[in-house]
C-alpha cells in the first residue's frame, strides 16, 4: 500500500497536535519498517520541518508550504495528494481538502472550536470555514481516530456521526516526563523564575475555556487564608485573553503569580517535578494531557470534574472540582494541600495509571486503523 500522512502540522516543539504528529509520525516509520511486507510512506510536510526532518527509512517527502484553512490547502495540497495517487491518507487533523475522493482517516482530537470558539478568527468566514471542514473531513473518512470517548461522544452529538465509525485511541506520555531526583538540577530551574515557596502549577494555553481567572480567584482565597504559596502560569501570554494578568493585578497578588512565558520541555518537567499541586481548571478538554505529564512526574493533580478529565485521570488518581465554582477550586486545593496521606496516595495512583499511555501503543493501534480502514 501507498500511505499518505498529512506532516504539516509536524512539529518537535511538543505542543499539542504538533507533538501528536511528531509521535505518531516516528513510531509508523518504525513499525513499518519492521514489516515483512513494507508499506510505501510517503510523508506530505510544509517548512522548515520538510528540510528538518531526517530518518533513515525508506520513505518520500513532499513539500507542501499550504497552511491550514488556506486557498492553497485546498488547490496546492489537494493536487500533491491526487498526483501520489495514494491508497490511503491519514490526517492527524481534520483539515481535509474538502475535494479529496480518495479514501482516508482523520484524527479529531477534540470539538473545542465548536463549543468555546474563541476570540481568533472570529468572522462568519472563518466559523463556515471550519464548520465545513470539519463536517466534511467526518463525513467522508473511512474511519475517525477519537482521542478519547468524551470526544468520540461529543463528535456523535454535535456532528451526528456513526459511532460505529469512530475508533477511541488515546495519546501517550513521552518518556522524559519522570521523576527527577536531582534537587540541584531543580533549584536551578525555580531560582530562574524567581520561584521561591511551595507553589501551585498550571501549563497551557490561555484561551477562554482554559479557566485561568477563576484559577486566580481561587488562589487569591487561600492567600486571603495565609497559606504561604506562589502560583505559577506557564504557557505564551496571549493579546486576546488580557483578563489572565488583569485579574492577577486587579486581586493584588503580582507579588506571588510566576508567569514564566512558554518553557522548553526540559525545564517544564522539572516544574512538574517540584510543583507542590498540579491544577487543572480547564471547562472543555478533548484529552488532556498536562494532568497526566504531572502524575508521571510524581505530583498530585486536582482537576476539573467534567470533559474528558475524569476519563484520562481515571476517577480515583486525582481530586476533582467543579470548574466553574470558585469555592469548590480553592476548598480542593486546599484539601490537597493538607493532607499529606492524600497527597502519597494520588502521586503512587497516578504514577501507576500512566504507564497506561505510552506513544508507541497510540501508534500501533492507529497504524492498524489505517491500514484496515483502506
Amino acid at each position: 500500500m501507498r500511505i499518505g500522512i498529512d506532516c504539516r502540522l509536524f512539529s518537535s516543539n511538543f505542543t499539542g497536535i504538533g507533538r501528536y504528529t511528531h509521535e505518531l509520525v516516528g513510531n509508523i516509520i518504525e513499525l513499518n519498517r519492521h514489516l515483512k511486507e513494507p508499506h510505501q510512506l510517503v510523508l506530505f510536510f510544509n517548512n522548515p520541518e520538510f528540510h528538518q526532518f531526517k530518518t533513515i527509512a525508506p520513505i518520500k517527502k513532499i513539500l507542501v508550504n499550504a497552511k491550514h484553512y488556506s486557498i492553497k490547502e485546498q488547490t496546492r495540497f489537494l493536487r500533491l495528494l491526487n498526483k501520489e495517487k495514494l491508497d490511503h491518507v491519514h490526517f492527524p487533523h481534520f483539515n481535509v481538502p474538502i475535494f479529496y475522493r480518495r479514501p482516508y482517516t482523520v484524527t479529531i482530537h477534540d470539538l473545542t472550536l465548536s463549543l468555546f470558539p474563541g476570540r481568533k478568527m472570529t468572522k462568519w468566514y472563518h466559523r463556515l470555514a471550519y464548520y465545513l471542514t470539519i463536517k466534511n473531513a467526518t463525513k467522508k473518512a473511512k474511519k475517525i481516530i477519537a482521542v478519547s470517548q468524551n470526544t468520540k461522544d461529543d463528535i456523535v452529538k454535535l456532528l451526528k456521526r456513526d459511532p460505529d465509525k469512530i475508533e477511541v485511541i488515546h495519546h501517550g506520555i513521552n518518556p522524559d516526563f519522570t521523576i527527577v531526583k536531582d534537587a540541584h538540577v531543580l533549584e536551578k530551574t525555580l531560582h530562574k523564575y524567581h520561584i521561591k515557596k511551595e507553589f501551585l502549577l498550571y501549563t497551557g494555553v490561555w484561551r477562554d475555556h482554559k479557566n485561568l481567572p477563576r484559577l486566580i480567584h481561587a488562589f487569591k482565597k487561600l492567600k486571603e487564608k495565609n497559606y504561604n504559596l506562589q502560583l505559577v502560569i506557564t504557557g505564551k501570554a496571549d493579546p486576546n485573553y488580557p483578563e489572565v494578568k488583569n485579574t492577577v493585578k486587579k486581586l493584588d497578588i503580582e507579588g506571588d503569580v510566576i508567569f514564566p512565558g512558554l518553557v522548553e520541555e526540559k525545564e517544564l518537567i522539572h516544574l512538574y517535578n517540584a510543583a507542590h499541586i498540579f491544577v487543572f481548571p480547564s471547562l472543555y478538554e478533548g484529552f488532556g494531557l498536562p494532568p497526566l505529564e504531572a502524575m508521571r512526574c510524581g505530583t498530585p493533580v486536582t482537576a476539573s470534574n467534567n470533559s474528558s478529565i475524569p476519563e484520562v485521570c481515571g476517577i480515583d488518581n486525582a481530586l476533582f472540582f467543579d470548574p466553574e465554582n470558585t469555592e469548590d477550586i480553592a476548598e480542593k486545593i486546599e484539601t490537597l494541600y493538607k493532607d499529606s496521606d492524600l497527597q502519597a496516595a494520588l502521586i503512587e495512583k497516578g504514577i501507576r495509571h500512566t504507564s497506561k499511555f505510552t506513544w508507541e501503543k497510540m501508534a500501533k493501534k492507529t497504524f492498524n486503523v489505517i491500514t484496515r480502514a483502506s
